[in-house]
């Protein structure tokens, strides 16, 4: 028993390093992950031997494996053992590994002392964000402090030779702000049955800093479903209104809807890549064009190419790159875990709050083999499976 607790304060231990990792520049991470999964599995077995069985029927975590399998068939037949091919496919393995051990594990335990050793980890996480950029905006002598007037012009603030915390890229550092700052803001929801109002505008000072659009659409979205759900009448009708005041300028600031077509805007690149594919559709075979062969398409077909790897929508690049059988399978997955995280909490609103603001990063960025999401799912899963809140327990305050 007591080699079984010790075995739990060093996963619950490692899972934060796990999370503190992807911000190192130093990329770590899948070795990280990899010990990690290990030390889940082997904490979670040793617990309980019996529940493995179970577990390993769970249908979102076959349809997981059968992501994981099929693109591991596709990378084997469609590539020439490219190393950034391959690296990636490894991080794929390694990244779902990491994830369907620690719900393993997280299934079974008592999950207060973990969010507690969670909320300091995002405290640590955040400043230094923070930090980032505040150096970037210092060397620009600040003159991007109240927003970029287009994307290009956000992205030139990334600095490389400044980099030190979290990722060069704007719109990928960007949305990792915006999941790792909702889950920041949904930790005293859970924790304290209170909305943080000062952590919402310590997130969202962090996403305008960045200057990626991303992140302010996701936690608009995903705060605005924190008060609908969880907050008194009066308070939604005030910040409808305060929305209403505001919205002039969200839109120009904020979104850049005037720029939003532009070639040079990251929001006109995505449009011409999402014409492309519905463009040449049929040039995409139904078992898919290969692992991370979305770039050798866009290259061909697009109007104009910047070099991305993928389509700029997780599920339009599952099936560009693995077919009906990547995206069914993914699908799948979200909706079973969905289901699966559902059935330990009923709380369909919390689950709602949190899978919405996912679903539009996803439409809109990532490919879906992405760290980000997969940690966004496990603290999302270490929160909504600790307790349940109503909507009577809540208070609002600082």
């Amino acid at each position: 028993m007591e080699i079984t607790r010790k075995s739990h304060h060093v996963a619950a231990y490692l899972f934060c390093f796990a999370l503190l990792s992807i911000f190192l520049p130093l990329k770590i991470y899948p070795f990280v992950f990899l010990l990690a999964s290990v030390v889940f599995f082997t904490a979670a077995y040793r617990s309980s031997a019996t529940t493995f069985q179970k577990f390993a029927q769970e249908p979102w975590l076959l349809a997981l494996c059968v992501f994981v399998i099929y693109a591991i068939f596709s990378f084997a037949i469609t590539s020439d053992g490219e190393p950034p091919i391959r690296d990636n496919l490894i991080k794929l393995v390694i990244n779902m590994s990491f994830f369907a051990t620690s719900i393993y594990w997280l299934a079974q335990q008592e999950k207060s002392t973990l969010i507690r050793l969670v909320d300091w980890t995002m405290h640590l996480i955040l400043v230094l964000c923070f930090l980032q950029l505040l150096i970037y905006h210092q060397a620009f002598h600040f003159q991007l402090i109240t927003g970029a007037s287009s994307s290009a012009k956000g992205s030139a603030l990334y600095n490389k030779d400044l980099f030190f915390w979290g990722l060069s890229d704007k719109n990928m550092f960007g949305a990792r702000i915006a999941l790792l700052g909702l889950i920041y803001i949904l930790i005293p929801l859970i924790r304290d049955a209170r909305i943080s109002c000062w952590r919402i505008l310590f997130v969202f000072l962090l996403a305008f800093l960045s200057l990626s659009r991303t992140p302010i659409v996701a936690l608009l979205i995903g705060v605005l479903l924190i008060f609908w759900f969880f907050a008194k009448r009066p308070i939604k009708i005030a910040l409808v209104l305060f929305l209403c005041f505001i919205a002039p300028f969200i839109f120009e600031k904020v979104l850049r809807v005037d720029t939003l077509t532009a070639s040079n805007d990251g929001m006109g690149v995505r449009i011409t890549y999402w014409k492309a594919f519905f463009q040449h559709f049929e040039e995409i075979k139904p078992w898919g064009n290969g692992f991370l062969k979305g770039g050798d398409f866009l290259a061909q077909y697009a109007a104009y190419y910047h070099g991305e790897p993928h389509i700029h929508n997780t599920f339009l690049s599952c099936y560009l790159e693995l077919g009906m059988v990547g995206l069914l399978s993914y699908v799948l997955f979200l909706w079973f875990f969905f289901r699966y995280c559902k059935g330990i909490n009923h709380s369909r609103s919390f689950w709602l709050a949190v899978f919405l603001p996912l679903l539009a990063i996803m439409m809109i960025l990532y490919s879906g083999y992405d760290n980000d999401i997969i940690l966004y799912l496990q603290l999302s899963f270490i929160l909504g499976t600790s307790k349940k809140t109503t909507s009577e327990q809540i208070k609002i305050g600082f």
